[in-house]
């Protein structure tokens, strides 16, 4: 699944009032709004809503602030990693509730879907539902962590190429080493979408092997697939034996006891086995309604996922 669905700024309205802004405006003034509602953009690539009310519109464009706590932004930085574990370089990227996060941030994964990567990872809407809810008190503060993964269901089918390696061990470093996820650098949760869900509860089933489970598992249309034929085609896995050794439906009972939520459109092509799921894990959410595939549901459940994690994001202390 490819996340990379986007809801465009009011272009319209914002150029219109920028232009009604320069005749008044001196050079330099335009200059710093200009930089600085870029600044404010930025910082909101991919999950901005769009259709904003005008004057939001504006302040965004020339850089003010609202002084409401709930409209303002989070924040979200790239960076480019070396990634011994799959031998490449990577997008790092990080989604957070403000501008100045507090040191020791709690972090959830967040994986992306087959022919995704980790700038389009998060579902629209995700940065800013997120921000408002922390800064409303409405949860604790956490943040996501996305990751590029390549299109290999999280797991290692080239030599040398190993993702889930790299959630597991290089993840938690780079989180310590920027002052999230406390003394561990572990994420606390894992969230995805699609392969991603897939890879999300693969990932789970790892770290309860290592006796370090995660608090939570959050998994949007999770590609759980029912029969080997329609799984061969994505030409993943060597076989048979290699796809069940790591299909979540057939390893429900090694993630039983780590807190779950599922989401998912009752016209998906995998709420078959979303269903079956549900049916054997029975997870603490479990929602199915009304779409299909990809970002138009996803982002309409954005509020729930939400609120699922931040019941199980650790207290300090």
């Amino acid at each position: 699944m490819n996340e990379e669905n986007r809801d465009a700024e009011p272009a319209g309205a914002v150029a219109e009032a920028v232009q009604g802004a320069r005749r008044w405006l001196s050079r330099r003034s335009v200059l710093i709004a200009g930089a600085s509602g870029l600044a404010v953009t930025g910082l909101a690539v991919g999950t901005a809503t769009g259709k904003l009310p005008f004057s939001q519109a504006l302040q965004r464009t020339l850089g003010v602030t609202s002084s409401n706590p709930t409209t303002q932004l989070g924040s979200t930085r790239v960076e480019r990693v070396y990634s011994a574990a799959r031998g490449r370089m990577v997008d790092l990227v990080f989604i957070l509730p403000s501008k100045t996060p507090p040191k020791g941030l709690p972090m959830s994964l967040m994986l992306h879907g087959l022919h995704g990567n980790a700038r389009s990872a998060a579902p629209t809407g995700t940065l800013k539902q997120l921000a408002s809810d922390v800064a409303r008190k409405a949860v604790p503060a956490f943040g996501f962590v996305a990751v590029d993964g390549g299109d290999n269901y999280w797991h290692q089918v080239h030599p040398g190429d190993d993702p889930m390696a790299m959630l597991l061990e290089e993840v938690p470093q780079w989180l310590r080493a920027r002052g999230f996820a406390g003394p561990t650098g572990q994420p606390f949760a894992c969230t995805g979408a699609s392969m991603g869900g897939f890879g999300a509860l693969v990932y789970t089933r790892r770290r309860v092997e290592r006796r370090q489970p995660p608090a939570a598992v959050a998994t949007l249309a999770p590609a759980l697939i029912t029969s080997w034929p329609e799984m061969a085609k994505r030409h993943i896995f060597t076989g048979i034996q290699d796809w069940t050794a790591l299909d979540p439906l057939r390893h429900i009972d090694e993630t039983k006891g780590v807190p779950n939520g599922i989401w998912c459109g009752t016209e998906d092509s995998f709420i078959t086995g979303v269903r079956r799921y549900i049916d054997a894990a029975r997870p603490a959410v479990a929602h199915t309604a009304h779409g299909k595939h990809g970002d138009p549901f996803n982002r309409t459940v954005v509020p729930s996922l939400i609120s699922f994690l931040g019941k199980h994001v650790p207290r300090a202390g």
